[in-house]
């Protein structure tokens, strides 16, 4: 094994895990409540990544700065709360990644920014057939991507520098997070991006359109 390269951390959703469909249930449960029209899979699907705020933003057009934001924000946790595991998978290809990896003897980790109180219940739920060597959520630290903080925390726990570490993530802040901790980042180009992002503007090191694509980088951490 290189000395150089350790440990590769991931992004979950749209990354490791396809949650779109739960995160779109929620959302679609709200505007009900709301007497709003659902809103279909398509366009859910590229805005999975940003969480509470993107699916609000597409379902009610507003943002954190409207006063109804927050209690909308709260509800919709709520309602994910009740339906976050029910079909969330793992993308084809993730066990027998993190096996390679496993076999090559990279320790793997999650740097996420869903909040703990859903992670710690769905990380074990997705059947990882190698458990993660480390999780750190949206709020572990107390800030989330792109804020460098939680990379830190979690090579820390793993046990090597973040020089040490590759990131795979769907996200511009993803990519921000692993730049700015020195990490070499990997676009999962198979995750949620929606049409008006421009993804090549953001300066990964590499680039997959599947996760078992990452195989083929191997060699370039010296494996």
């Amino acid at each position: 094994m290189s000395a150089s390269f350790t440990a590769v951390l991931f992004d979950l959703d749209g990354t490791l895990a396809d949650t779109a469909l739960d995160l779109g249930w929620a959302l679609n449960a709200l505007l009900a409540e709301h007497d709003r029209p659902p809103q279909p899979h398509a366009a859910i699907r590229p805005i999975a990544s940003h969480g509470a705020r993107g699916l609000i933003r597409l379902g009610f057009g507003i943002d954190r700065d409207h006063p109804e934001f927050e209690p909308l924000r709260q509800r919709f946790l709520d309602l994910y709360d009740e339906h976050f595991a029910v079909d969330t998978v793992l993308f084809d290809g993730v066990n027998p990644l993190i096996e390679a990896l496993a076999e090559q003897g990279l320790a793997w980790g999650i740097v996420t920014n869903k909040p703990m109180r859903f992670t710690d219940r769905l990380v074990p739920e997705l059947g990882f057939t190698v458990p993660p060597a480390v999780v750190v959520s949206g709020d572990t630290v107390g800030v989330p991507k792109p804020d460098p903080a939680p990379m830190r925390h979690a090579a820390a726990q793993v046990g090597c520098a973040t020089e040490q570490c590759w990131y795979v993530g769907d996200a511009e802040r993803d990519i921000q997070a692993g730049q700015v901790t020195g990490m070499k980042t990997v676009l999962a180009r198979y995750g949620y991006i929606a049409a008006d992002e421009q993804p090549d503007l953001w300066q990964a090191d590499f680039s997959i359109a599947a996760p078992l694509d990452l195989l083929a980088l191997l060699p370039k951490l010296g494996l």
